[in-house]
């Protein structure tokens, strides 16, 4: 994963948000590839430079993200972005915007995406097939039933969008 972080840092514009570093002071192996929860700022443009797009979008699995900024007139290529990648697995629109939400949800064709004001995501599709009753036990992700079940269903949105009197916005980090 440090060499992923690496090797985005050298894109023009690019910088370390936070993290970029091994964990320490753990028993974890070194094949697991612990390290701090990291973020790379990744300008749109480079982001979307063909021999840029596979970098900026592989999927890692750590905590891991990379991060941009666009303005309402580059929305559309944020959205051509998305259509890109690979996978569509999930995806997180965060936003008290109605008219902009129902643009990207009408826009994009991932299979589970969060949606609101706070957009909660437990980082997992909610149809993945975890076995009879969610038991992990009995599972049969990776088999050829699984595979046909989680990617032959609907798609799932959460919609996070009537937000409690007593909700607080958490301060920016």
């Amino acid at each position: 994963m440090l060499d992923h972080v690496d090797a985005l840092l050298k894109l023009p514009g690019s910088r370390l948000l936070f993290g970029g570093k091994a964990l320490t002071g753990h028993s974890i192996p070194d094949s697991y590839g612990a390290i701090e929860p990291t973020a790379v700022f990744v300008p749109l443009e480079e982001l979307l430079k063909k021999e840029n797009f596979a970098l900026c979008t592989r999927e890692i699995f750590g905590p891991f993200q990379v991060v941009t900024e666009y303005s309402a007139q580059e929305l559309d290529d944020v959205l051509g972005a998305c259509e890109r990648m690979n996978h569509h697995l999930t995806a997180a629109i965060v936003s008290n915007d109605i008219p902009f939400q129902q643009k990207v949800l009408g826009s994009t064709v991932n299979g589970t995406t969060y949606v609101g004001a706070r957009a909660r995501t437990t980082g997992a599709p909610q149809n993945h097939w975890f076995g009879p009753a969610g038991d992990p036990r009995g599972a049969g992700i990776g088999s050829p039933e699984a595979i046909k079940l989680v990617w032959s269903c609907h798609r799932e949105v959460i919609q996070d969008t009537v937000i409690p009197e007593n909700f607080v916005t958490p301060q920016q980090t």
